[in-house]
């Protein structure tokens, strides 16, 4: 006995083929038979066991996504299809990235607190200091979130993951979706799990400079190697407690604003003040007079 089958693909002409080896002896009805027809790419086959038809894909691009449509050869022929990648999703930095994003976006700090870890160190560039422990970066987290008022709102790309829970991803800030200026930035995260879920554990952020010194970036990057390069064991003293320099010369910023710098300003404005007056109400006359 011979059996024929033709099946039309969308897209493709009728590819008939003959199978042979047919199961000839059992009698119908009585046992489930099994019959597979192969063509010559060997990429589709029939397989009469109920009814089912499997495709596979012809990309490699697509090779763990693979569609699988089943049909049911019961009397009710209910279809469904069904993907071969379909699993329940563990969490993961992304998500937890993406969460701690959107949490500030809706101003959100019980999730907030969720995915901080108690021992966070939180580095932002913008600051002196990092922010150490989840009550300095909640407090910072909640400054934050004010000052963004009711129509600013992060807006972040693809987030991209690393090896050991670290993810990085490239952000700007949007007032009613359109983009400020001067707000673009990057956040680096060092994740860790805690509990049933990945918390933030590390994270540095870097936002763009309102300044562009162009060339001039260059130019003072040599005279300051220059100077290092000159005097090398002054060079490690400072590399080695850059913060406390730092603090040291804030206060002297501070005592030489307050001696000098504050009174100059003051009596500055003070020489301007009645000009400015005198100014102001030689306008007002003019403004009545032209009235």
């Amino acid at each position: 006995m011979a059996m024929a089958a033709a099946i039309n693909f969308s897209g493709q002409a009728p590819w008939p083929h003959t199978c042979s080896k047919a199961v000839t002896r059992l009698a119908r009805g009585t046992l489930p038979y099994k019959e597979t027809c192969y063509f010559k790419n060997n990429s589709r086959r029939i397989q009469k066991h109920g009814l089912s038809v499997k495709r596979k894909a012809e990309s490699t691009l697509f090779r763990d996504r693979v569609p699988v449509i089943v049909m049911s050869s019961n009397s009710n022929s209910n279809y469904w299809l069904s993907n071969s990648n379909s699993h329940s999703v563990s969490s993961s930095p992304s998500e937890t990235i993406n969460k701690f994003y959107t949490s500030i976006n809706s101003k959100d700090l019980d999730d907030l607190r969720e995915i901080i870890s108690e021992d966070c160190y939180f580095e932002e560039c913008s600051f002196l200091r990092p922010f150490e422990g989840k009550k300095e970066v909640m407090q910072f987290l909640e400054e934050l979130t004010e000052s963004m008022g009711e129509n600013v709102k992060f807006s972040f790309g693809h987030i991209c993951e690393g090896d050991e829970y670290t993810a990085g991803v490239k952000w700007h800030l949007e007032w009613k979706k359109s983009q400020i200026p001067f707000t673009r930035g990057s956040s680096f995260f060092e994740c860790s799990k805690g509990g049933d879920r990945i918390i933030i554990k590390k994270a540095q952020v870097v936002i763009e400079s309102p300044i562009k010194p162009g060339s001039l970036v260059l130019t003072l990057l040599k005279a300051v190697t220059s100077l290092f390069d000159e005097f090398p064991k002054a060079t490690e003293w400072f590399l080695s407690s850059p913060h406390v320099i730092l603090h040291w010369v804030i206060k002297i910023y501070d005592k030489l604003v307050d001696t000098y710098i504050n009174p100059l300003l003051n009596s500055y404005i003070k020489l301007w003040s009645l000009p400015a007056k005198i100014f102001l109400f030689a306008f007002k006359i003019l403004h009545h007079i032209f009235k």
